[in-house]
């Protein structure tokens, strides 16, 4: 607890490094991954902008980098890192792989949020002129807005559950506090406070996502 205390300026840091990662991370994955749901569902056969090559395309290249583990994926795109960011190491290089890792994930909850949502209504939308572009703003988002922000929610806990791993490119933040701090000099009071941080900021970030979602859902 000693070594603990005499380091909390680092503990603190640590949970703005974090902070910083998770809701940058957020917000880019949440634009990118809407706007490639959103690609998925309109192109999908029988729908607004059908297109069977389009929407091809796009379902392979989710299913490809869907499943890859963040450990490996943050080494693979190395070079894009290098290339955007100017550096594969730190809390922006870590930032834009966790991005980049989460969109991909993001855009199979909205694809999957969207289908649920009544075709009478976007008929409707159509029956009175609405075009694409309108039906995509004023229909499918408002109606499917509820899911969404609990599809959000759990991206979330996901990218808190990532950025642990932002150690790996020296991003710092809780997880790397966690293990430098605590486990590799086995003091166990360190992980058990820092995992302690973790979960309140996932109880957090969940109950934000529900209270927002009730919101929607009964408008």
């Amino acid at each position: 607890m000693d070594y603990f205390l005499s380091n909390i300026d680092v503990f603190v840091t640590a949970i703005w490094t974090t902070l910083f990662i998770v809701f940058v991370s957020l917000v880019a994955a949440g634009i990118l991954g809407l706007a490639l749901g959103i690609g998925l569902y309109v192109t999908r056969p029988g729908n607004l902008l059908s297109n069977r090559v389009v929407f091809t395309v796009l379902n392979v290249v989710v299913n490809i980098v869907r499943p890859i583990p963040f450990v490996i994926f943050i080494t693979a795109i190395g070079p894009l890192t290098k290339n955007v960011i100017g550096t594969t190491i730190g809390p922006q290089a870590a930032t834009f792989a966790l991005s980049l890792a989460a969109a991909f994930a993001v855009s199979r909850i909205v694809e999957q949020s969207l289908v649920g949502i009544d075709p009478g209504v976007i008929e409707a939308a159509r029956a009175v002129g609405a075009g694409p572009g309108r039906i995509i703003f004023t229909v499918l988002i408002p109606e499917g807005l509820g899911p969404l922000i609990l599809g959000y929610s759990f991206i979330f806990v996901g990218i808190v559950d990532m950025s642990a791993q932002a150690g790996l490119v020296g991003g710092g933040g809780l997880g790397d506090f966690a293990v430098t701090s605590g486990s590799q000099r086995n003091n166990w009071v360190v992980v058990w406070i820092t995992v302690a941080a973790i979960v309140v900021l996932v109880q957090l970030g969940q109950f934000v996502g529900n209270h927002l979602a009730r919101r929607a859902l009964r408008r």
